[in-house]
């Protein structure tokens, strides 16, 4: 009886401990959640390196990149830890259509995802953060039955990452961006998007009214 209660004792304590184990190895979707970020945008910021254009660079600057070439933009986000961008590629080029200047209102499709891939908001459903390389533009387009969203250019509440790089799109054009959060929602987030998230999105612009 002895022996019994011995092999009983070992084996829950063995059970308690792999349990143990278990709860501290399991890592949370959303843990680290600050430093993941910016390591996602550091790994961004590598691939576009060498094609960063300064504030108010000329539009032809913009223009000269071909699909599926990372390039960012330097946003007014103010932040102490030097200037901030907002990293684009080019998923269509069109510089035969109109850009919008900062009054403009304008129609877009868009999808946005976290770096985790998962979408927080959107008109249709197009390519994630998890998404690399040259992107097919048929593969994951909008439809008929996908309709745009109309917003003035200044009053786009997804941060100056996202108001920079539209001022620098064409009409008919399609941009993957890569935004910073403190080009984004910052360290608070904003409804069901946690503080300190890089955004992605995937911006078709349509029109400019």
């Amino acid at each position: 009886m002895n022996k019994c209660l011995l092999y009983l004792s070992l084996f829950l304590f063995l059970s308690v401990g792999f349990a143990a184990c278990d709860e501290v190895e399991e890592v949370g979707e959303y843990d680290n959640w600050e430093p993941r970020n910016t390591a996602f945008i550091d790994s961004i910021h590598a691939l576009a390196a060498d094609r960063l254009l300064p504030l108010n660079a000329a539009q032809e600057e913009a223009d000269k990149f071909e699909p599926g070439e990372m390039f960012g933009l330097e946003t007014t986000a103010s932040t102490t830890a030097g200037k901030q961008y907002v990293y684009c590629k080019k998923i269509v080029k069109n510089t035969a259509g109109a850009v919008p200047v900062y009054t403009n209102t304008v129609e877009t499709h868009y999808y946005g995802t976290l770096i985790t891939g998962d979408t927080f908001g959107g008109t249709f459903e197009g390519y994630a953060a998890t998404d690399r390389g040259v992107l097919d533009p048929e593969t994951k387009a909008p439809t008929a039955f996908d309709s745009p969203t109309a917003y003035s250019v200044s009053g786009a509440y997804w941060g100056t990452g996202w108001v920079s790089a539209l001022q620098y799109m064409h009409v008919g054009e399609r941009w993957m961006l890569y935004i910073p959060y403190q080009s984004g929602y910052g360290e608070s987030g904003s409804n069901n998007v946690l503080g300190y998230s890089a955004l992605t999105f995937d911006l078709q612009l349509e029109g400019i009214d």
